[in-house]
């Protein structure tokens, strides 16, 4: 029987976040996750999905991709990436990422952190979450991936909370992240009503909801060595628009 994946949706977008931001990218969404962060903007992906066949799926992504040209140098565009849902729940993404990489395409996956990471091709850029404490999800951390990362991976925390913040800086400082890979420092987003699903955690009590400029002058006080990033398709965008 031919290789699957359950998938959520395929679409062709820019990349909003990450060192790659502004990029055009190819998503591809796989249903199913392991967490249930009190943030999630993409509850959707939790069940909803349909089986493809790895060559099914390829496919897909060079008929997306047949509007650029091939290069003969510089890195072949559109990016593809791998998301969520968690795309590591499924075995399958390990192959279809590999081929991917084969077809020249340049590969990432966003993961929450909490699975094991070292199977995945190393052509493949990680872009991978430390859950901070307003996640309710901060206990699923898997520290032992921090020493399968390499320069060409990312780092992301997800800050919604001063708790949050201070969660961050001590991480960084406690694993010496900034010698790993580029860090990134996310604002949580506000979900819209139809967004927050009822399995999303809870806000851990005691936490104090941290604004997104009062975030930002805080990383320049500290001088932390992070990229702070804001989504960039929800600017442009609706915020809860799918497909984009």
């Amino acid at each position: 029987m031919s290789a699957t994946l359950a998938v959520n949706e395929i679409y062709l977008s820019l990349q909003g976040e990450g060192t790659f931001a502004g990029l055009p990218c190819i998503f591809i969404r796989l249903t199913a996750c392991n967490l249930r962060c009190s943030y999630c903007d993409t509850a959707y992906a939790f069940t909803d999905g349909k089986k493809l066949r790895l060559d099914e799926i390829r496919a897909r992504v060079q008929e997306l991709a047949a509007g650029y040209p091939l290069p003969k140098a510089s890195p072949r565009l559109p990016i593809v990436e791998l998301t969520g849902g968690e795309p590591l729940l499924q075995p399958n993404s390990l192959p279809l990422m590999k081929s991917l990489c084969e077809d020249g395409f340049t590969v990432l996956i966003e993961t929450s952190g909490a699975l094991d990471i070292s199977g995945i091709d190393a052509r493949v850029r990680r872009i991978m979450d430390l859950k901070c404490p307003s996640s309710g999800e901060s206990a699923r951390n898997r520290w032992e991936n921090l020493r399968h990362l390499r320069n060409t991976d990312e780092i992301k925390f997800v800050i919604g909370t001063r708790e949050d913040y201070e969660w961050t800086k001590l991480q960084i400082a406690a694993h010496s992240l900034a010698t790993i890979c580029p860090l990134l420092c996310s604002w949580v987003a506000p979900l819209e009503p139809h967004q927050q699903d009822k399995s999303l955690k809870e806000i851990p009590p005691g936490q104090t909801p941290i604004t997104r400029r009062q975030l930002v002058e805080q990383i320049i006080a500290d001088a932390l060595p992070v990229r702070f990033q804001l989504q960039m398709h929800k600017i442009i965008w609706p915020p809860d628009q799918r497909g984009v």
